[in-house]
């Protein structure tokens, strides 16, 4: 019991110190970068046809082709790696101001940040090592070759449903503006606070419709045998872009993205970390 408890009051240290608590507020900011970025290229597709990637992985790609672009991403994978540490130690040891099941489910979800904001650092370096392949025709392989498996079809549309779940949650989290308890609300004048109350709303609700729509997609897929419909967003943006008003759906939701990517920068300085 001392042995766990002391590898927990280490842990709170090491999530307490203050180069961990400024490299996980620079990654903030490249985290908002990488959402402007998704969002010009979720633009591209609505109304270029662009064959970019159409999520993070194609928005990293954009970067790393720009001058200084490789410079960038790797700034981009030192920060986004900090915020992983903070995010695993969190989900260790973290949100003691919460009890019970609010508690439990915190320490969930920044479990699963911390996979994301590895994958998105992991996905920096592979860019900037010239060796990222497509990571939607990737999926649409390992979709495919799942189908194929017994009981595979159900696993992938498993899948679909809790993606589909995580969207239809993030867009309930933005409108019931639950963002609001990981800030320094007390820190902001009225007009900040209004302002970072509608980016996160937006942003939010925003990549939550995204998540929702690739998760339902990969969920017909898995239903109708269809692996070309299971490359997550890229297939989800590709397919609404294809329907009546599809382009200025797009488009509202790449307003969306972007809001997302400039609330990060508010939260380079307001979250609470």
């Amino acid at each position: 019991m001392s042995l766990t408890r002391n590898a927990e009051a280490t842990a709170a240290r090491t999530a307490d110190s203050r180069w961990l608590e400024l490299l996980a507020r620079a990654g903030f900011i490249g985290y908002g970068i990488v959402h402007l970025l998704f969002a010009w290229v979720i633009l591209q597709i609505a109304f270029a046809g662009s064959g970019e990637e159409g999520n993070q992985n194609g928005a990293l790609r954009a970067l790393g082709a720009q001058p200084m672009g490789k410079f960038l991403l790797i700034a981009i994978a030192v920060g986004l790696i900090a915020m992983a540490i903070w995010q695993a130690l969190e989900a260790a040891v973290g949100h003691h101001a919460k009890r019970g099941k609010e508690r439990l489910f915190e320490r969930i979800a920044s479990g699963v940040r911390t996979v994301v904001f590895l994958w998105l650092a992991w996905t920096s370096i592979k860019v900037v090592q010239d060796a990222s392949s497509n990571s939607a025709d990737q999926q649409e392989q390992f979709s495919e070759k799942l189908m194929a498996s017994s009981g595979g079809r159900g696993l992938v549309g498993l899948a679909g449903l809790v993606l589909a779940a995580v969207g239809i949650g993030m867009v309930i989290y933005g409108y019931k503006k639950k963002f609001e308890r990981n800030l320094k609300t007390n820190e902001m004048n009225g007009k900040t606070r209004q302002t970072v109350r509608r980016l996160g709303m937006a942003g939010y609700i925003a990549r939550g419709a995204v998540f929702a729509v690739a998760g339902l997609l990969i969920v017909v897929a898995a239903i109708n045998y269809d692996p070309e419909k299971a490359r997550g967003l890229d297939a989800a943006l590709r397919t609404l872009r294809d329907q009546p008003y599809g382009p200025f759906i797009l488009a509202l939701m790449a307003l969306g993205i972007a809001a997302f990517g400039v609330y990060c920068f508010f939260q380079s300085r307001f979250r609470k970390i």
